[in-house]
C-alpha cells in the first residue's frame, strides 16, 4: 500500500501513521478504514497502558484555524471499537474525536485528550451506527462538535492543546478489544477559519 494519498476536500497530502488492514478512498471522496486487532490510541493515567497502534491517515494543515469534519460511519462489534477524528501535536500531546462502541453495546460519542496521559469523556448515546464529527482549531483552542443532521452542530467539548509547527489532523479508526473495525468518513469539508462562538457551534 502506498503511504501517502490524497482527498478531493482535503488541501494537504494524507500519509499513514500505523498502515490499516485496508483502506480505500471511494469516487464520492469518502475515505474507509478497516483496523486490525488490538489497535488503540490511549495512554493510561493509572499507568500499564500506552498504545499507539491504531491506523491514523494524517495532513498538515495549512492554516492555524480550521475546520474538518466528517461523517463518521462504524460498523461497530467489540467494546471500544472506534472511528474518529484525531488532531496531533506530538506522541504524548494529541486528541481524538470518537464515535465509539461502549461496554454496554451503546453507540457514543467520546473524546480523549492526551497531554502526557489520557483523560477520557463520554458524552452522547447515539440511536444508530453514523455521526457527524467536526473539530475546529485555533492557535489557542480546540473544540470537539457533534451533528446528527450535518447542520446543527453540539460541543461535546472545548480545550487547549500546546501546539507545534507539526500538528496533524485526521482519520482514523480503531479496535481495542476486538478484531477488525471498519470506519468510513464520508462528507468530508475542510475550512480555514475559526468559528463565531465555540459553545454554539456556529
Amino acid at each position: 500500500m502506498n503511504s501517502a494519498f490524497t482527498l478531493s476536500t482535503v488541501p494537504a497530502e494524507l500519509q499513514w501513521k500505523s498502515q490499516p488492514l485496508d483502506w480505500a478512498v471511494g469516487p464520492d471522496g469518502s475515505l474507509s478504514i478497516l483496523a486490525g486487532e488490538a489497535t488503540d490510541w490511549f495512554i493510561d493515567p493509572a499507568g500499564g497502558y500506552v498504545s499507539d497502534t491504531a491506523p491514523a491517515a494524517l495532513f498538515s494543515p495549512p492554516d492555524e484555524s480550521f475546520l474538518l469534519s466528517a461523517r463518521a460511519s462504524v460498523d461497530f462489534a467489540s467494546a471500544f471499537d472506534a472511528g474518529f477524528i484525531q488532531v496531533r501535536a506530538a506522541d504524548d500531546r494529541w486528541a481524538k474525536f470518537c464515535f465509539e462502541y461502549s461496554p454496554a453495546q451503546q453507540p457514543m460519542v467520546v473524546s480523549v485528550v492526551t497531554r502526557g496521559v489520557s483523560d477520557d469523556c463520554n458524552s452522547t448515546v447515539i440511536d444508530g451506527r453514523e455521526v457527524y464529527l467536526r473539530v475546529a482549531v485555533t492557535p489557542g483552542t480546540i473544540a470537539f462538535h457533534y451533528s446528527r443532521d450535518g447542520s446543527f452542530w453540539n460541543l461535546a467539548r472545548y480545550f487547549g492543546l500546546e501546539r507545534t509547527s507539526s500538528l496533524q489532523v485526521g482519520f482514523s479508526s480503531q479496535s481495542p478489544t476486538g478484531k477488525k473495525c471498519s470506519a468510513v468518513f464520508s462528507e468530508i469539508i475542510y475550512r480555514a477559519g475559526a468559528l463565531k462562538d465555540n459553545r454554539t457551534g456556529e
